[in-house]
């Protein structure tokens, strides 16, 4: 079950325009591809790498959004509070999801379309939210509670 780097960072805003603007001009990102996720998002790429993926903040996120990052409260999308999680690649699914069990770890799984991979959502002990992304060939015998492909299209 070995972490192996951070994946990214998701950005809650009020104006993901402005946002993904700032991060193209002042920090030279592009906008670029990402899964269909049935809510509104930019990922912001630094070469062939996403590291920065924008959406709505928890204040005006729509309801397929909650569902599927799990939001709660009403984020304005500033400050600290703008960070919604921290995502790492992993390995060993099966063996996380044990190991999460066995030490009271409360964790979420999604699946995301078009996207090759299959994810574990929890919180740490200060509430700030993890993300562990594994390959879509560890998923086989996984079922996801929460799969954006039975969402609605929101825009």
């Amino acid at each position: 079950m070995p972490l192996s780097h951070i994946e990214h960072i998701l950005v809650s805003t009020d104006d993901m325009d402005k946002t993904r603007d700032w991060y193209a001009s002042v920090l030279g990102m592009h906008e670029g591809w990402h899964p269909e996720f049935n809510f509104p998002v930019y990922w912001m790429y630094l070469g062939d790498v996403d590291i920065v993926h924008i959406g709505p903040s928890a204040k005006i996120a729509g309801s397929n959004q909650q569902t599927y990052l799990g939001r709660i409260g009403q984020d304005t999308g500033a400050g600290t509070g703008a960070l919604d999680h921290i995502a790492f690649r992993a390995t060993g699914l099966t063996e996380m999801k044990e190991h999460l069990k066995n030490k009271g770890v409360d964790y979420k799984e999604r699946r995301a379309n078009g996207q090759a991979l299959y994810q574990l959502f929890f919180l740490d002990p200060n509430g700030i939210k993890v993300e562990l992304n594994f390959d879509s060939s560890e998923a086989e015998g996984h079922k996801p509670e929460v799969n954006a492909a039975n969402f609605v299209k929101q825009s």
